[in-house]
């Protein structure tokens, strides 16, 4: 072929390679979003556009072109993904494969690893004031919306927990930090009655973040969680 196109290059490894315009870069991000089954993250969208492309810059106007439309582009966290815009969701109807109402107990535990993130199990139940069943964290497990994050640096070393990007995006959110706070809560009448005085809602790190306070999950970890078969002989 001809050098006709002067910008979209591709190199073995099906990376592009020539500057673009905002417009072309527009377009390559759209693509690599769209295919995707799974929000995208800016890591993998800078893999497949020119070093040194502005990818925040991208996707910004990216998403402003799809505000007014009935697809929008959102951000949850570092990832990208298209959804039905908020104001027409009614029209869209959830037959099968609708995530199961949560119990209760399930919602509080959800909440409380959501702003209190990270946390461990005995924490959740000092909070709650009653024990936490294993089915419990099982259920927001299976969800996607909980997972584990790493070992707190304390007697016992327990496991500590936290919320998925899966949870972002479910409910809307680009970052933890745009969970509702206490005015909000309180206007939505989920905080009534009177309110302890110093009461206040806790601002989580971020999702991926590990805490000064905590060590990596490890293999050993994963093995002793039952999350992972163990390591060494094969098996029948």
């Amino acid at each position: 072929m001809s050098g006709s196109n002067e910008h979209l290059i591709e190199n073995d490894d099906d990376i592009v390679s020539e500057p673009l315009t905002l417009t072309e870069a527009c377009r390559i991000a759209e693509a690599l979003v769209f295919a995707s089954a799974e929000p995208v993250p800016e890591s993998f969208l800078a893999e497949r556009l020119p070093l040194g492309s502005d990818i925040p810059a991208i996707m910004a106007a990216l998403a402003e072109l799809y505000a007014p439309r009935g697809v929008n582009l959102i951000r949850t966290g570092d990832r990208w993904a298209f959804r039905t815009a908020a104001d027409l969701s009614f029209v869209i109807r959830k037959e099968e494969g609708e995530v199961k109402k949560l119990s209760r107990a399930a919602l509080e535990v959800l909440a409380i690893i959501a702003y209190h993130q990270p946390v461990t199990r005995a924490e959740i139940e000092e909070i709650r004031g009653v024990q936490t069943s294993r089915g419990t964290l099982d259920v927001l497990m299976e969800a996607g919306w909980v997972r584990f994050r790493g070992r707190r640096r304390s007697p016992g070393r327990p496991v500590t927990l936290g919320t998925t990007p899966d949870f972002l995006d479910h409910f809307g959110l680009e970052e933890l930090r745009d969970l509702p706070g206490l005015e909000e809560l309180k206007a939505a009448g989920l905080l009534s009655g009177r309110i302890p005085s110093g009461f206040s809602i806790p601002i989580p790190i971020g999702a991926d973040e590990l805490s000064e306070e905590e060590d990596p999950i490890t293999q050993l970890d994963l093995e002793e969680l039952g999350l992972l078969a163990p390591s060494g002989g094969d098996e029948e």
